[in-house]
């Protein structure tokens, strides 16, 4: 018996998915930098999820323990620098500030009963003020894009976390549903999803270095340094230098440059000498620039990759998308290498997909990708119920069986 759908079922069918398909590209090329991001995140995090989930049964719970260390210190980091912000400002402004603001406004604005009384005539009355009007606009408009920035850093965690909860389930559906442990098209998958965990975990893993790198520099520094020329908050500029570094080329740069010369400045002022800004300057280029990017970023991140390469996607990644460049640009030179060195030969000289793999080095393997995950990844038997070989040997079996 014949079990293929009729011609005009299987075309509608093909439109249903079409439109499906297209759906979903809309979604993700509006919100493409909150996409990527999340695959940064998740791919960052994934060797710590791993490792979590070796010693916690549920994936739901081994995804929230990883992505809580991942919130945790950004929230307090975040935190922490709103506390230096308000009290350098606060130091600046004079503790009159805000007595001052208040008694610039026309009424008695700390009076709730007067604005409640005539809220139209004090709001017309603040419309009057140019100058007040203006900053409030600029208050508004901060605002708004914070919290723009906060609700994309919320869904972006939000893709991370059920990617690590749901991901050997997903790897499971393409198994069975989307291609084959055996065909090119989930070589090529397996591949991608290899090199992004090393582009993507060696990016975390430098920031983090640097991090550490420049907490020891810059608080070493005040402790050795005249106290005429020490830097104010070091522990926040670390922070920031950390951060910096996701910028290719520049890197810390954006923050012991600008710190060295206030430190030049504090010193020509106070005529204490220009050796201990120097020899920072030379400490920071050294310990949190030359090295990391010259050792520690191809170490981890270009183990398969060219490091010339993976420079140039961060590069131009952020030169033509912006600032989601910086992820979307790794995640574009994945792809195209593994295509060029596995899809592309299969497809144009129809050799198998392992003999063009053997003697690949700009890379990741497909075929030990794959054995490396199978082995790393604790979670994936338990979310898909073992491989589709597996499933598809049990179903051979029961048929068997049942002739």
């Amino acid at each position: 018996m014949d079990l293929r759908s009729p011609p005009r079922s299987r075309q509608l069918w093909l439109g249903a998915v079409v439109v499906a398909v297209a759906v979903v590209g809309l979604f993700v090329y509006s919100f493409v930098g909150t996409v990527v991001l999340g695959l940064f995140v998740y791919y960052g995090a994934r060797p710590a999820h791993r490792r979590v989930a070796e010693r916690v049964d549920s994936r739901a719970a081994a995804a929230t323990l990883t992505m809580l260390a991942l919130v945790v210190p950004m929230v307090a980091l975040v935190g922490y620098a709103g506390v230096v912000a308000f009290r350098e400002f606060a130091a600046v402004a004079g503790p009159q500030a805000v007595e001052t603001a208040l008694n610039a406004l026309p009424g008695d604005p700390r009076s709730v009963s007067a604005f409640l009384r005539e809220p139209d005539a004090l709001v017309e009355r603040l419309g009057r003020i140019e100058p007040l009007r203006s900053r409030l606009t600029a208050v508004a408009t901060t605002a708004g894009a914070l919290a723009t920035g906060l609700l994309h850093l919320t869904l972006a965690l939000s893709l991370a976390f059920f990617l690590l909860r749901d991901g050997g389930r997903l790897d499971g559906w393409v198994r069975e549903r989307a291609a084959a442990p055996d065909t090119a098209a989930y070589s090529l998958l397996r591949g991608v999803d290899a090199d992004l965990e090393r582009v993507y975990f060696g990016n975390v893993a430098t920031v983090g270095v640097v991090t550490a790198a420049a907490v020891l520099v810059y608080n070493g520094y005040n402790a050795l340094a005249p106290a005429a020329v020490t830097l104010p908050v070091p522990t926040l500029l670390a922070l920031l230098t950390g951060l910096a570094t996701f910028v290719p080329i520049v890197v810390g740069k954006l923050v012991y440059v600008p710190a060295t010369a206030y430190l030049l400045r504090e010193a020509a002022v106070a005529d204490a000498g220009y050796l201990a800004p120097a020899a920072l300057l030379a400490a920071s280029f050294l310990l949190l620039d030359l090295l990391p990017q010259t050792v520690l970023r191809p170490l981890l991140s270009s183990r398969t990759l060219h490091g010339g390469l993976v420079l140039f996607a961060y590069v131009f990644g952020a030169a033509l998308f912006g600032w989601y460049g910086l992820f979307l640009g790794p995640l574009l030179a994945v792809v195209v290498v593994q295509v060029v060195a596995h899809a592309f030969p299969h497809v144009v000289t129809g050799v198998p997909i392992d003999t063009v793999a053997d003697g690949v080095d700009i890379g990741s393997d497909p075929v030990s990708a794959d054995a490396a995950a199978d082995d790393g990844d604790p979670t994936d038997d338990e979310a898909t119920g073992g491989t589709a070989g597996e499933a598809g040997d049990r179903a051979s079996g029961d048929a068997a069986d049942g002739d």
